[in-house]
């Protein structure tokens, strides 16, 4: 499904965007509690963010395991 180069620099993506989705979260939980409301592009990385993260790392798992059948399906029994 997906090359060996490309799983590597999507999984680093797909977890920077879940740690900065995470702060964003945190942040706006932060201004909530303050009593103001936060901007909208922050919000919508919190809303976004994670749900794109999570798809991506089941997309790795998934190519991962995908992956490793074929690799198991070479040998020839």
């Amino acid at each position: 499904m997906t090359p060996s180069r490309y799983q590597r620099p999507l999984m680093i993506v797909a977890a920077v965007i879940a740690v900065f989705s995470l702060a964003a979260v945190g942040a706006v939980m932060a201004i909530a509690f303050a009593g103001s409301a936060a901007p909208a592009w922050v919000t919508s990385f919190a809303l976004y963010g994670l749900p794109l993260a999570f798809l991506l790392m089941i997309f790795l798992v998934i190519d991962g395991v995908a992956a490793r059948r074929r690799a198991g399906k070479s040998g020839g029994r």
